[in-house]
C-alpha cells in the first residue's frame, strides 16, 4: 500500500510542477503579447527618427523611455495625438518629463 501512496504523491508533485510551468509560460506569452502590442502602437504614432531616439534613450535611461512610451500610448488612446510624433516633439516631451522628474537637492549642515 505504501508504494501506491508513494506513486500517487509523485504523480501529484509532477502534476503540480507541470501546472506551474504552464502558468509561467502563459504569463510569459501574455507579457510578450503586451510588448508586441506596445511596439505596434508606438510604430504607428512615431516617425522613424523619433523611434530611433526612443530606442537610444532606452539604452541609457530605460525608466525615462518607459515613462515616455506610456505617456505617448495614453495620449494616442485618448485621441489627443493628431498625426505622428516627430523627433522635435519627442525632444520636447523628454524635456518636460526631465523637468517634472528633477529633484531639488539641498544640503543642510547641522
Amino acid at each position: 500500500m505504501s508504494s501506491v501512496e508513494d506513486l500517487e504523491e509523485i504523480r501529484r508533485r509532477k502534476l503540480a510542477e507541470l501546472q506551474k510551468k504552464l502558468e509561467e509560460e502563459r504569463s510569459r506569452e501574455a507579457e510578450q503579447n503586451a510588448q508586441i502590442q506596445k511596439q505596434l502602437i508606438l510604430r504607428s504614432i512615431l516617425t522613424p527618427e523619433a523611434r530611433s531616439r526612443l530606442t537610444n534613450l532606452r539604452l541609457s535611461r530605460p525608466e525615462y523611455a518607459n515613462a515616455i512610451e506610456m505617456q505617448l500610448i495614453s495620449l494616442a488612446q485618448s485621441g489627443r495625438l493628431r498625426g505622428k510624433v516627430t523627433d522635435p516633439q519627442l525632444k520636447e516631451l523628454l524635456r518636460k518629463l526631465a523637468r517634472s522628474r528633477s529633484r531639488e537637492t539641498t544640503i543642510r549642515r547641522l
